[in-house]
């Protein structure tokens, strides 16, 4: 598609994190999921955790219960360990990506494997359609060194989690809301413009400098996050400096989302049949 024909998304929302703790008492900036943002759909949480103050996670994330959606965990600096009730172990290094198919059930913890240092990454929610809710649980994890990067104009350069971008595609696969999932580099006066599918939702968040977004230019400062609104591709521009932006698209499930903790269904029915296999010991 030629760029002059491409039609950018204008920003829709934006919104400002909110602190949480969540797990063992970890903090937490919670970006969707709050009373202002309480989704994205298909996407139904997203939470950066940023501290080099080893008491504000060092607690982790003990053995908890997930079902009915998938979890993304994708690491900038720090290392991490899970482990599940199935028996399945590894290590999330700086640069990493475990994108985790809770399905019917699982239960796993996530825990630090630092004492000190920068610990500092996303955890985003994704919610699963109806016919895959009680799918077999998966994990597809990505060693820094399998995330491609995209070389794109004027220097501006993107790590492909999800997706693709320039003919680069992403090591993901099979998620029933085909997701795009980048991490965008910009130079300082850097600027793309990428085509996406005008059917997905997106959302984008600067966790470095600041950014103009859109055919307006419309600003938008590092820590907050942008829901965009209709078109068919993202015009991103660096904004006073250097730039590194969260970009997150899914296709939308237009579906009931029925949530209580670490369970997402579709009904209130469904919701206690999960706490109820969970105190069983069905996961």
């Amino acid at each position: 598609m030629d760029g002059s024909t491409l039609t950018p998304r204008p920003i829709a929302r934006q919104v400002r994190g909110v602190p949480v703790s969540d797990g063992a008492g970890v903090k937490l900036n919670r970006l969707i999921g709050t009373p202002q943002l309480d989704q994205v759909d298909p996407f139904l949480m997203l939470d950066e955790f940023r501290s080099d103050e080893a008491a504000d996670y060092i607690a982790g994330f003990p053995e908890h219960p997930h079902r009915g959606f998938e979890t993304v965990t994708y690491m900038l600096a720090g290392r991490m360990r899970h482990a599940d009730n199935k028996g399945h172990e590894g290590r999330l290094d700086a640069g990493s990506v475990q994108w985790m198919t809770a399905g019917r059930g699982i239960v796993h913890s996530e825990m630090p494997e630092q004492e000190d240092g920068l610990m500092w990454g996303f955890q985003l929610w994704v919610n699963l359609p109806a016919k895959d809710k009680l799918t077999a649980p998966r994990y597809q994890e990505i060693a820094p060194a399998a995330i491609p990067t995209a070389q794109l104009p004027g220097g501006v350069t993107a790590k492909v989690i999800a997706g693709i971008v320039a003919g680069v595609t992403g090591p993901i696969n099979g998620i029933a809301t085909a997701p795009v999932m980048l991490d965008i580099a910009l130079p300082a006066d850097g600027a793309v413009t990428l085509p996406l599918a005008a059917s997905h939702a997106v959302f984008l968040y600067p966790f470095m400098g600041d950014i103009t977004v859109g055919p307006s230019a419309t600003r938008l400062s590092h820590g907050n996050l942008a829901v965009l609104g209709a078109g068919d591709s993202v015009r991103i521009a660096a904004a006073g400096g250097a730039a590194r932006v969260l970009l997150v698209a899914g296709r939308p499930l237009n579906e009931p989302v029925a949530r209580y903790g670490p369970f997402v269904m579709n009904t209130p029915q469904e919701i206690r049949q999960a706490a109820m296999d969970f105190q069983a010991g069905r996961f």
